[in-house]
């Protein structure tokens, strides 16, 4: 084992560029260090004996690894990246992620962070990477009781001779080797669509990976963050004259390497008039205030066949922006939506029709009463824009809050509880965290409100910048006259009514004529927001190293 992991830092052993990137988690790693030490066979690798120069990653684990002898014999994992990663990483990491470890006492292996910060590391518990060097490790334990050192011999026993099952296939060109890597991983649960394609058009001279992140730089360009890499994946499909749909991305296979640089050329044009459309006319200063990604792919193909909108087709979008981003149609985008939504766009784009029909539904006024807030989900992110859209100005000063820092989602600062949580819940009310309570000010006025109530902080607030101005301001945050008269008499469920409908209303008008479908019935409501009851904030796994497609069924 020791020696296989030696073998990848001096480079006999590489990963093909084609490979994705580490994707496991620190349990699935301690889980494979247990099944060495078990001696349980944790599967066979695949590996492509070659004097052909490939494109391969520099470093695994974060370790830096050593570059391919020029004319040797190379051997490029096909299959196996992710445990021999691992065990590269556990037995010589040294970055914070790859501190592994072995407790003798407990007998058990895990990771060092563990361990209180304010104490030394007990010779009972072995750092992986030490297992390696026989002398440090029978160093360490000299003075530990004689059934510890005989559990440490075991380990160190295990991990230097345990062999892992090694297949290696001569005499294939780099194509096959790449479409063996998406065979063989086409039905794995870590695979997905974007690593399947890299893999299936990679060459030498062309990785998808580089194109998705011309792409996306295109966005950093403009300062205007990231989406997913499988909606960016999505334009190119569409540009290509596909679609959007997981079938439309698989016929990319089917592209010349020049079709394909072609198609995200094209992707990259219309991607820079969509984030100025978005910018400008929506006032969405970053990727992470669109309700929906998938939004943004529409978007860029809309602009790839419509480059100089008219004012009247401008306007529409405007509506189509809200009508989409106003329900659940995005949320579980199918492939049954997405063709009828690409024969919508072309026949907007073509002239043919004053809208871009949709299947989106209208939305209710229950929206925003029974949304809980929360940074992840896609009514407090129409929320937000809701309010950037007013312009809104500060409850205390006066002056306009930075929708951008507000919408850039970093904290929740800027968003504070008209009725404060702590009031509400000392009179014993639940549902404080629902959209209709929220109003975006600045974090000093989040700070001087506190969790004082409504008739108060209103009353000393009007006591201060007078009526006049106290109601402008309250205007301007969608807080109108029946809100803020329900809460001068700290009535919530008055103030909550009161303010949906406001919200409402400004909603219906800026989708104006976009869609004559049904309402979104309110069960239907209650099972795609969650219950008023619930104060948690529902949010997607941390840590991501992109952002996440949040929103399709495909």
């Amino acid at each position: 084992m020791t020696r296989l992991a030696d073998r990848v830092l001096c480079g006999d052993i590489v990963l093909p560029k084609y490979q994705r990137g580490f994707v496991w988690t620190r349990q699935q790693v301690l889980y494979l260090l247990d099944s060495v030490h078990r001696n349980y066979p944790i599967g066979s690798l695949l590996l492509w004996q070659t004097t052909q120069e490939l494109g391969s990653e520099s470093e695994v684990a974060g370790l830096d690894v050593d570059e391919p002898r020029r004319g040797y014999p190379v051997n490029y994992i096909i299959d196996g990246q992710q445990r021999i990663a691992s065990l590269v990483g556990a037995l010589h990491g040294d970055s914070q992620g790859w501190q592994f470890g072995y407790d003798l006492e407990e007998e058990r292996f895990l990771h060092l962070d563990e361990l209180p910060d304010d104490t030394p590391i007990p010779a009972y518990v072995i750092p992986m990477r030490r297992v390696g060097s026989a002398a440090s490790l029978f160093g360490q334990v000299a003075d530990l009781r004689p059934e510890l050192r005989d559990r440490m011999e075991v380990l160190y026993e295990q991990f230097t001779n345990y062999q892992i099952p090694v297949v290696t296939l001569h005499e294939l060109t780099e194509s096959d080797s790449s479409r063996i890597f998406e065979r063989i991983n086409s039905t794995g649960t870590a695979m997905n669509i974007v690593d399947l394609m890299r893999a299936a058009t990679w060459s030498p001279d062309f990785d998808l990976k580089e194109e998705i992140e011309k792409l996306l730089g295109v966005l950093d360009a403009k300062n205007y963050g990231r989406v997913d890499t499988k909606t960016m994946l999505r334009t190119i499909a569409a540009s290509a004259r596909f679609g959007f749909s997981r079938s439309d991305i698989n016929r990319l296979r089917d592209l010349s390497k020049d079709e394909l640089r072609e198609a995200g050329a094209e992707a990259g044009k219309a991607a820079e008039r969509a984030v100025d459309f978005l910018c400008t006319q929506i006032r969405t200063p970053r990727a992470e205030a669109l309700p929906y990604y998938n939004q943004f792919a529409v978007l860029v193909e809309i602009f790839r066949q419509l480059s100089k909108p008219s004012a009247a087709q401008y306007e529409a979008l405007e509506r189509w922006f809200w009508l989409t981003a106003s329900g659940e149609y995005f949320k579980n985008w199918s492939e049954s939506q997405m063709g009828p939504d690409l024969a919508a766009v072309s026949a907007f784009a073509r002239g043919e029709t004053e809208e871009i029909d949709t299947g989106a539904a209208l939305p209710r006024s229950t929206l925003w009463r029974r949304s809980p807030f929360s940074k992840r989900n896609a009514p407090s992110k129409l929320l937000g824009l809701l309010l950037s859209y007013e312009n809104p100005l500060d409850l205390l000063t006066g002056r306009r809050v930075d929708a951008g820092k507000a919408l850039s989602w970093q904290n929740d600062k800027e968003f504070h509880h008209f009725f404060p949580r702590a009031f509400l819940r000392d009179q014993g009310i639940k549902g404080a965290n629902v959209c209709g309570n929220l109003v975006m000010i600045t974090s000093n006025t989040n700070i001087w409100i506190s969790d004082r109530s409504p008739s108060r902080y209103l009353r000393d607030l009007r006591d201060l910048e007078g009526e006049d101005a106290l109601r402008k301001r309250l205007q301007s945050c969608l807080v109108e006259e029946d809100a803020y008269q329900a809460a001068l008499r700290d009535d919530y469920e008055g103030f909550l009514l009161a303010r949906s409908e406001t919200l409402h209303r400004r909603l219906m008008q800026l989708i104006g004529t976009a869609a004559g479908g049904p309402a979104v019935a309110p069960a239907a409501l209650a099972s795609m927001v969650g219950s008023v009851d619930d104060e948690s904030d529902s949010q997607e796994p941390e840590g991501a190293d992109e952002p996440l497609d949040r929103d399709s069924a495909d």
